[in-house]
């Protein structure tokens, strides 16, 4: 953790009083910043604290402290060259640290308090840190300046020097730090232009990746410390139910087994290592009072799913879609998605430790501040008395946005003396998890003679993840839900769009990778797809006619994309291209899939070509392998991705029945970037809501068989079932 962290942790000072940090190495400096409580939300209009994300030793080694959480995205490496570039070092003497908790100092500055998800790391932190970096390295020519009584405009930087041309002298940052912790911070200092970025841009080698490669690197499920306990634990399979009964002495006679934790909802056993606490679980036999929704099932949900999108709450409307779907040749369509699980690589885990008024904690979060809080709520403390170490994560994909793991943990580590590492088996985490809601898009579109699109409404259902976060939903319309249909990127002149909700109950549900976006534009892309048809046109063609000159950067990668994909070329039987094209995450992205349906059925995805219009990229490597990975994440939840409950309980358990995509059945992934002068995008999730549309319109273009529900039916494309 950092030492701005742990000082904001343990310390209550205000927003006006400063502290100094002293670094144990001597010397150098983390400049003197302002603390806050660490539940203030980001202020309104962003204030600039070079000091609380630089240090600079007395070697001129420079530490960059990260606001944002790095599971796998490379953020600590992008955002790491905002910083650096404009402070105008090298990067081979930059190490980026994690940030601790705190809202006020790291909250974002798109507004609200410090979270990672969304895709929003460089869209919300491009210019603030790069006006960190242009603040600290003003504050070092000004200390040059002062030592050497010269004007600091007669100044410049390079590689992490002072330079005076005219003296024929430099000063290391590294020597300059402690005088420039003294001087006030620039809030609005002039930044570089594109034309002079070092780093900007530049495909640089990812900071993380030397310690995930030799074993340095620390992720929660990591934590050693003297006195660990291990425990594992098992909630309630039914949601709303409570414990029965367990055999706690059958626990206790496995070897290493030590405790046994009964709580309402929640039983946990402590054990000197992990096999010792999953065989004394297993032994405990824990006994469940289901309640109310220990009747639920599938067929239930999707029936009462289905009724809900009936009808909807208008949330937006232009024209008259009744009179424009009543003139034309029309194509009625329901498409629906299940609910999913997140299966992050490192299960849920997190190490804590109650004292007496206090708590310290070990993990990652993708929302460090309010674990932070939701620990302290638990205990009934203030949040200050809460250390809390932040770790790297192993995946997140929206699963870290919740707290119910630190919140489990923290009940179980009350009733343990000493640090307790609670560790979630795979099938634990499989069956707690935030699910994915399932969705049914309801569509109706009309196309007339000339190919033009006449009419349009689409009405999502499904459960509202804002409801079960935030609360009961303003005029019944969930805009998270929405997200990307009403924004949808063709004209049409007569359009309404509804939302509907359907609560499952037996099911929470929470954001996953591509939100609102990874439903509504699988069910948009499709049925574009299915009007192309109907109007006897190419797809891509009946595409850009309906994006005109309102979408120039739109119409722009999805050209380039039919001639990276080689669109026109003919293919062999039962081989197929699809098309992709959307607008989501401020990033413009058009996606090619070519496959081929095997006659039993297998889907064989041979290419994705994917052409990216992300506005200014910081790192090109980053964002392939964002795309490249968004890619492989959405095809796995379209061919195989399926949570389903009977008994009110969900029925996968690992990766054995909640299968992912193999090495071998990888396609080859094309990403081009187009270079672009715009705002910057984001990119952790286009890649993941291009995969599935792209997809089943290429399955179509191969078997004339158009999939409206995933995950994608073998049976269906080897004519063993109907659609």
């Amino acid at each position: 953790m950092s030492a701005i962290g742990k000082a904001e942790a343990m310390t209550g000072t205000s927003r006006r009083e400063f502290l100094k940090v002293s670094l144990a190495a001597g010397g150098g400096l983390l400049f003197a910043f302002p603390l806050g409580r660490a539940m203030a939300q980001a202020p309104a209009k962003y204030v600039l604290r070079p000091e609380a994300f630089v240090r600079i030793d007395p070697n001129g080694h420079v530490t960059l402290i990260i606001p944002q959480e790095e599971m796998g995205q490379g953020v600590y490496t992008s955002l790491a060259q905002l910083l650096a570039d404009e402070l105008d070092v090298g990067f081979d003497r930059v190490t980026a640290e994690a940030a601790g908790p705190s809202d006020t100092i790291y909250g974002s500055p798109m507004g609200g308090g410090q979270g990672t998800g969304g895709s929003t790391s460089i869209r919300a932190f491009y210019t603030a840190l790069r006006q960190v970096g242009a603040s600290a390295r003003a504050m070092m020519v000004q200390a040059a300046a002062a030592q050497w009584k010269v004007s600091p405009a007669s100044l410049r930087t390079e590689n992490g020097e002072v330079i005076d041309d005219a003296g024929n002298r430099r000063l290391a940052y590294g020597v300059l730090a402690p005088a420039a912790a003294k001087l006030p911070a620039p809030q609005n200092p002039p930044l570089k232009a594109d034309k002079d970025f070092k780093l900007i841009g530049k495909s640089v080698k990812r900071l993380d990746t030397p310690d995930k490669v030799d074993g340095k690197a620390q992720y929660g499920i990591d934590v050693r410390m003297p006195g660990l306990k291990i425990a594992t634990l098992m909630a309630s399979p039914v949601v709303g139910g409570k414990v029965a009964g367990v055999n706690e002495s059958a626990a206790l006679k496995v070897p290493g087994a030590r405790q046994v934790v009964v709580l309402d909802d929640i039983v946990a056993v402590v054990g000197d290592h992990y096999w010792a606490a999953k065989q004394g679980l297993a032994a405990a036999s824990p006994r469940w009072n289901d309640g109310p929704n220990g009747a639920r099932n599938s067929r239930q949900i999707m029936e009462e799913l289905e009724v809900a999108s009936r009808k909807g709450v208008v949330a937006k409307k232009e024209g008259d879609a009744d009179k424009g779907l009543a003139k034309d040749a029309r194509v009625d369509a329901a498409y629906q998605v299940p609910f999913l699980a997140h299966a992050p690589m490192e299960p849920l885990n997190f190490t804590v430790h109650v004292k007496a008024g206090a708590c310290e904690m070990w993990g990652g979060s993708q929302v460090q501040a309010t674990a932070q809080a939701a620990a302290a709520k638990v205990l009934g403390i203030a949040q200050d008395k809460v250390v809390f170490h932040n770790y790297i994560l192993g995946g997140g994909f929206g699963r870290r946005l919740d707290t119910d793991m630190v919140e489990k943990a923290v009940r179980v580590a009350q009733k343990v003396e000493g640090p307790v590492k609670v560790i979630w088996s795979r099938e634990e985490d499989m069956h707690q998890d935030m699910y994915r809601p399932a969705y049914r898009n309801v569509m109706s579109a009309s196309v007339n003679a000339d190919g033009k699109i006449t009419g349009w409404m689409h009405r999502v259902s499904g459960g509202s993840v804002i409801v079960r976060m935030f609360g009961p939903l303003k005029g019944g319309i969930d805009m998270d839900a929405l997200d990307g249909a009403t924004e949808m990127p063709y004209d049409v002149a007569d359009q309404r769009i509804e939302y509907s909700q359907a609560e499952p109950r037996a099911l929470r549900v929470g954001w996953w990778r591509g939100v609102g976006p990874n439903n509504t534009v699988f069910a948009i892309e499709s049925m574009m797809d299915e009007l192309a048809k109907k109007a006897g046109k190419d797809p891509i063609a009946f595409r850009l006619a309906h994006l005109k000159q309102k979408n120039p950067r739109l119409r722009a990668v999805l050209e380039r994309a039919a001639r990276e994909s080689n669109w026109d070329q003919p293919l062999p039987a039962r081989h197929g291209r699809g098309v992709c094209a959307q607008f989501a995450f401020g990033t413009y992205i058009a996606t090619v899939a070519e496959v081929e349906v095997v006659s039993d059925g297998t889907v064989r995805v041979r290419r994705m070509t994917s052409v990216v219009d992300a506005g200014r990229v910081v790192n090109p490597d980053t964002l392939k392998a964002q795309v490249q990975g968004g890619l492989i994440f959405g095809l796995t939840a379209a061919l195989h991705g399926n949570i389903t409950v009977e008994n009110g309980r969900v029925q996968q358990s690992n990766f054995n029945d909640y299968r992912m995509m193999r090495i071998n059945e990888t396609p080859a992934i094309d990403v081009h970037i187009v270079q672009s002068s715009e705002a910057p995008g984001g990119i952790g999730e286009p890649g993941c809501t291009a995969g599935p549309p792209s997809l089943v319109n290429a399955i179509a273009a191969a078997t004339n068989i158009r999939i409206r529900q995933l995950p994608v039916d073998r049976d269906v494309l080897a004519g063993r079932r109907s659609v």
